[in-house]
């Protein structure tokens, strides 16, 4: 099945909740999971933006039974892990994405890394 064209220049959060919306909707996936789908692109997305050096490829995929979020970004640093000192700020967004995910994967790409997160379609019925 066809994913998001890819546009990552000055990719913002609301322009990757939108595209990840017009996927969704071609595909008719139910709105439980595309609440769940758009929170978890807002944090992937203004994750590498604040924090890796902005957006360097962004997908939304249908696969048979699961919604692929992809967001790859600059940076080779993985997300931070809870725990972290509460004077430094942020964190909660990466448990949040692994809360809301059936399954994260993190891979080095050629000029950074690449996360992906899974969400079940069996969850949107």
């Amino acid at each position: 099945m066809p994913g998001t064209p890819r546009r990552t220049a000055g990719l913002r959060c609301e322009d990757a909740r939108r595209i990840a919306q017009d996927v969704l909707s071609a595909h008719g996936v139910g709105t439980r999971l595309v609440d769940d789908v758009l929170l978890v692109v807002s944090e992937l997305v203004s994750n590498a933006v604040r924090h890796a050096g902005g957006v360097t490829d962004f997908r939304v995929r249908c696969l048979p039974d699961s919604v692929a979020i992809e967001v790859s970004d600059a940076s080779t640093a993985a997300p931070r892990p809870p725990g972290t000192r509460v004077e430094v700020p942020g964190g909660f967004g990466w448990v949040l994405v692994n809360r809301i995910a059936d399954r994260t994967e993190i891979r080095p790409a050629h000029d950074g890394k690449k996360i992906t997160a899974f969400l079940s379609l069996a969850a949107a019925t």
